[in-house]
């Protein structure tokens, strides 16, 4: 197979998030996108300016620290540091976009919950974004059917969903918990650095 047949057959996963901090429902939810959508790569993408979030989010250099011990990087999880970098909002089409120029004949992904789909139509330029992506959005089994958008259907993801949020994290934090309560929560690795680093203990942590 020549080198444009191989770009052409790539599936490159984008998935995006504040990541404030990264659990266990996250890890699942890459671990069975990169089993069952046959992925060559994904990328991991820390929110840098959220839009959409009434609260500030922790700094990134945390949140990308706490990345980078969640999700086992390698030739096929990448955490993907752009929208860090970028001065202003993150805006999911720009990410997609500049993905789309490095991967110019790859499909790309874009790996999504059901809630995130709902609100989609309330996203910055978000017909680009269903133009620049396939979505995907991860699908409780039993849970209705997601609703078409703009005459696209996203294509589902089926997984045990595990009821955790960043919210109930933050919040154990806040209330003291340690490594070993917090490690029920996100992996032991991220619960050391949370607990190491005394993350969300300060007055008026959201």
């Amino acid at each position: 197979m020549n080198a444009a047949a191989v770009a052409a057959s790539m599936r490159v996963g984008v998935f995006g998030g504040a990541f404030d901090p990264p659990h266990r429902g996250h890890g699942a939810l890459v671990e069975q996108a990169l089993r069952q959508l046959a992925l060559t790569r994904l990328h991991v993408v820390p929110t840098g300016q959220a839009w959409h979030k009434a609260r500030a989010l922790t700094c990134g250099a945390h949140r990308l620290a706490m990345c980078r011990l969640a999700f086992a990087e390698g030739p096929a999880v990448q955490i993907d540091e752009r929208e860090l970098r970028r001065s202003g909002p993150s805006y999911t089409v720009d990410t997609l976009t500049e993905l789309r120029t490095l991967y110019p004949d790859a499909e790309l992904i874009l790996l999504m919950g059901a809630d995130q789909w709902a609100a989609l139509p309330s996203w910055h330029r978000w017909r680009d974004v269903l133009a620049l992506a396939t979505p995907v959005v991860a699908h409780r089994p039993g849970a209705p059917q997601p609703a078409a958008l703009h005459g696209v259907a996203p294509h589902l993801l089926p997984w045990a969903a595990l009821d955790l949020s960043s919210t109930a994290v933050r919040a154990a934090a806040a209330a003291g918990a340690g490594v070993a309560e917090l490690a029920r929560l996100v992996p032991l690795a991220v619960a050391r650095y949370i607990v190491d680093h005394g993350l969300y203990r300060s007055a008026g942590q959201p």
